[in-house]
């Protein structure tokens, strides 16, 4: 099956996770595509194929005879969407031939816009897939299950000697909960790679360090023409602490290695009032010391309005995966070789965000992040060309065939 003929198939499937739900899969919906998966890889002939209780899809391809003494490597890739954008329903668009100018989304009749995502002007000439503007597509990271499965069915029909070669689907990614029940006893690779990244020709190993942080503020409400020195508005205090923050701290005016503070949801009036923030950073003393802020504003809060009036939880996600992969450099040089191979610049860029491998690199598992050719993800300009997932498949057949030297 063509790559492209498989992101179709999966992003017709709604495998959205749930943010508010802690179980794995946070959503049950995820299970519909993981047993589309399982049968793929059992009709693929791998074997140890199974379908977790909590969504995991796990499979082996045997190493050929002769190499068994080839390390075992693995791929990765998860198969829910994010809830940052609906992902029920996709009508994805096809363009042949992309020809560098914006494209109109008919679904919501606007437009993926060349200022926007100046990385389209690669694109010329190239078949573009897009979303109709009202979802996202999905291809974070269908694209990356569908090069996976392709690139393995290419290795078992073309004969290429290799070892060992597991491949990995994890459920509830984009909730930062894709690795917490990765079987490591089961999944025996000794490195593996993650195929949950942008340009094609990259390898990445280097992360944000991140957490999330919750401020719970309970106010105090009377008839406000009565509230002298008695009201205590949790609306009002939860403004107070977004602006105690600083404001040029944000996605919207940081870059690079710069983290930020991420005000993700707010709700409230004056009994009650909720703010949830995502928390990154590269630097690990920089990422702490924000927590550390954060910590500050709540004894300030609580100084300032009484004791007990606002409560933060923080909730660590995961950590830079950088000071593992730099005593594993020979993984990184393996697949620069491979993207070299491809006639592409390999490119090493601080990730704005993680991967399942970050916290796989942290179990024992060392797992670097490939591109798959995809841009603007998490919203209804995603985008994504037939060329870049071909080349991401090639490229992982390069890295199983270099191993296997």
């Amino acid at each position: 099956m063509k790559v492209e003929d498989r992101l179709l198939k999966y992003v017709s499937y709604w495998t959205t996770s749930d943010e508010e739900n802690t179980n794995i899969p946070s959503s049950d919906r995820q299970f519909e595509l993981g047993k589309e998966l399982k049968k793929e890889l059992e009709e693929l002939g791998l074997e140890k194929v199974i379908l977790t209780d909590h969504c995991y899809v796990y499979g082996l391809l045997p190493a050929t005879p002769s190499m068994e003494h080839v390390k075992a490597i693995g791929f990765i890739a998860h198969m829910d969407t994010a809830p940052d954008y609906p992902g029920e329903n996709v009508k994805p668009q096809i363009i042949k031939n992309y020809d560098g100018n914006d494209v109109l989304l008919k679904g919501s009749n606007t437009y993926l816009k060349t200022s926007d995502f100046p990385d389209l002007k690669n694109l010329v000439g190239r078949t573009l897939i897009t979303t109709d503007g009202t979802t996202l597509l999905g291809a974070d990271d269908k694209a990356g299950v569908a090069e996976i499965f392709t690139a393995v069915e290419q290795i078992i029909h073309e004969n290429l000697p290799h070892g060992d070669i597991w491949v990995g689907i994890t459920p509830d990614e984009e909730v930062g909960a894709g690795a917490n029940l990765f079987d490591l006893d089961y999944f025996k690779a000794e490195f593996a790679f993650t195929v949950d990244g942008d340009y094609e020709g990259e390898v990445a190993y280097e992360n944000f360090n991140a957490a999330s942080a919750v401020f719970d503020i309970k106010g105090v409400n009377v008839h406000p023409g009565e509230a002298k020195d008695i009201m205590v508005n949790a609306a009002q205090i939860g403004c107070e602490i977004a602006m105690a923050l600083p404001q040029d701290e944000t996605p919207s005016h940081t870059q690079g290695r710069e983290g930020f503070f991420h005000l993700m949801d707010m709700s409230g009036e004056v009994a009650s009032a909720k703010l949830s923030y995502i928390v990154r950073d590269h630097d690990k003393n920089i990422f702490e010391s924000r927590l550390n802020r954060l910590r500050t504003l709540e004894v300030e809060m609580n100084q300032k309005y009484g004791e007990g009036t606002v409560l933060l939880t923080i909730t660590h996600s995961y950590e830079n995966m950088l000071s593992v992969i730099e005593q594993h450099m020979e993984i990184i040089d393996l697949a620069k070789s491979a993207i070299l191979k491809e006639g592409l610049e390999p490119l090493s860029r601080p990730v704005r965000g993680g991967t399942d491998g970050a916290r796989l690199s942290f179990m024992g598992l060392p797992c670097p992040n490939l591109g798959t050719g995809g841009y603007g993800f998490h919203g209804p300009y995603e985008h994504i060309s037939v060329e870049g997932m071909e080349t991401a498949v090639r490229i992982i057949k390069n890295i199983v065939e270099a191993v296997a030297q």
